[in-house]
C-alpha cells in the first residue's frame, strides 16, 4: 500500500484532539490513526485529558499532551484555545483533527488561527433537536474535511446540517483483523478470562454483551431476554455484560437490581472493564449489541464478526450496513430496537443452530470484516484526506 505523506516535505506533524484516552471507539480510532501516521513518517500527536490509554498511544510512537480538552466550561475552552495554538506553533503542527464537540470548539478556533487545515469526525450521534444542541452540534460539520462512520451518519450529516457536500467523506472504522481472529488468542488468555469472571464447563452457549454501562446500549433488553428465554424453559446459556461504568454507577446498581429481581444470577453477570476483548470474544459463543438507539456505526458487531462469532444486533443505524442477514450469507441476526422478546427469539435460534452452524456464521463474518471494516483500510483513507488537505 502506498504512502499517502510520501510527497510531503517535510513529513507532517497531525494533532488530534480527543476528550480522553480511556476507552471506547474514538478512543481507539485514535490509537490507531497515530499509529499509521507514525508508520507513514509523520509525527502523531494527541491532547486529551489522558486515560489508561496514553500508553499504549506513546508504545507507538506518538505523544501525548494532557489538556482539559474535554470541558465544556466557556472559560476553559477559551484557555483551550490558548493552550492548543501554543502546542500548534511549538510542535509546528501541520493539520488538527477532533474527535469530538467540545474539543472541536477549541480546537477549530486553534486551527484556524494557524491557518492549517481542520478536520472532524462525527464518531456520535448526530441530534436534531433541541435547536441549541444542533448548534453546538454544528461544529463537528465546519472542518474542512468532515469523516462520517458510516452512511448511516453521513446521511445524517447531510439531512441535519447540509454542509458542503465536498467535505463529506465516509470512512467506516476499522478493527484488528489479525489480533481479533481466534488462533490469535492463546488459551491462556481465554483460561484467565474465565477464572476472572468465573465462568466453568457449566456456563452452555456463552452470550457476549461489551458495551459501557449507558442505557442506550440496552443492556436491560438483553437481561430481559435472558428472563423470557428461561421461562420458555432454556437454561443452557449465560449472558456477560461487560462494560465500564465511566462514573454511571447508579445505573450499574440498577441492572444488579433487575438481575436480582429477575432471579437470574446464574444467567446473567455485570463483569466490568475488559482489557482484553480478543479474548472475551474468543471466550463466547455469540456477541450481542441490542442498543435501543441507532448506533452511528457499531464497532462491537464489526469487532464481533473479525473475531468469528456470530452477532445479534438492534436492526438500525451503522448497524444495518455492517452485519449481513440475507439467507445463505448471514453473519448475524437483526432485531428491533429494545424489542426483548425479538432478541430472546434471536438468542434462542443461534442456540439451536448450534456449534457448527455457529462456526459457519462465525466464518462469514470474519471474512466480511476483513473484506471491509480493517484498520489498514480505514487509516490509509484518513491519510489521503491528510495529504489532499496538507497539499492545498
Amino acid at each position: 500500500m502506498s504512502n499517502p505523506f510520501e510527497n510531503i516535505a517535510p513529513r507532517p506533524a497531525i494533532l488530534q484532539v480527543v476528550p480522553a484516552l480511556e476507552t471506547g471507539g474514538a478512543e481507539r480510532t485514535t490509537v490507531d490513526v497515530a499509529r499509521a501516521v507514525v508508520a507513514a513518517g509523520g509525527r502523531a500527536i494527541v491532547a486529551s485529558r489522558g486515560g489508561r490509554m496514553v500508553a499504549e498511544l506513546e508504545a507507538a510512537g506518538g505523544t501525548h499532551f494532557e489538556m482539559a480538552v474535554h470541558s465544556k466550561n466557556p472559560v476553559v475552552m477559551a484557555l483551550n484555545v490558548e493552550r492548543l495554538a501554543r502546542l500548534i506553533a511549538r510542535e509546528k503542527v501541520g493539520l488538527v483533527h477532533a474527535r469530538s464537540r467540545a474539543p472541536a470548539w477549541s480546537a477549530l478556533a486553534a486551527a484556524r488561527r494557524a491557518k492549517i487545515p481542520f478536520v472532524t469526525t462525527y464518531h456520535s450521534r448526530v441530534h436534531e433537536k433541541p435547536r441549541l444542541k444542533v448548534f453546538y452540534n454544528s461544529v463537528m460539520t465546519r472542518g474542512d474535511a468532515v469523516i462520517a462512520n458510516s452512511q448511516f451518519t453521513a446521511g445524517r450529516i447531510r439531512a441535519i446540517h447540509a454542509p458542503d457536500e465536498a467535505r463529506i467523506f465516509t470512512v467506516p472504522r476499522g478493527v484488528d483483523i489479525d489480533g481479533l481472529a481466534p488462533e490469535a488468542v492463546a488459551p491462556g488468555r481465554v483460561e484467565a478470562l474465565c477464572g476472572r469472571w468465573g465462568l466453568d464447563g457449566d456456563a452452555g452457549t456463552v452470550f457476549l454483551h461489551p458495551a459501557r454501562l449507558t442505557r442506550w446500549k440496552g443492556q436491560s433488553v438483553s437481561i430481559e431476554a435472558a428472563r423470557l428465554l428461561r421461562t420458555r424453559g432454556v437454561t443452557g446459556f449465560s449472558v456477560l455484560l461487560a462494560g465500564d461504568a465511566q462514573g454511571r454507577d447508579n445505573y450499574a446498581a440498577g441492572l444488579r437490581q433487575e438481575i436480582l429481581l429477575a432471579d437470574l444470577e446464574a444467567h446473567v453477570r455485570l463483569v466490568g472493564h475488559c482489557d482484553d476483548m480478543a479474548a472475551a470474544y474468543a471466550l463466547s459463543d455469540v456477541v450481542l449489541s441490542p442498543s435501543i438507539e441507532a448506533e452511528p456505526f457499531g464497532r462491537t458487531a464489526v469487532e464481533a464478526q473479525a473475531a468469528a462469532r456470530p452477532v445479534i444486533v438492534s436492526d438500525a443505524g451503522g448497524q444495518r450496513e455492517t452485519v449481513l442477514t440475507a439467507a445463505g450469507a448471514a453473519t448475524g441476526l437483526c432485531v428491533p430496537p429494545g424489542d426483548a422478546g425479538a432478541l430472546a427469539d434471536a438468542m434462542a435460534q443461534l442456540i439451536a443452530l448450534g456449534p457448527e452452524g455457529r462456526a459457519a456464521m462465525g466464518a462469514r463474518g470474519r471474512a466480511h470484516a476483513a473484506a471491509h471494516y480493517s484498520v489498514a483500510a480505514m487509516c490509509n483513507t484518513t491519510l489521503g484526506i491528510y495529504a489532499r488537505l496538507l497539499a492545498r
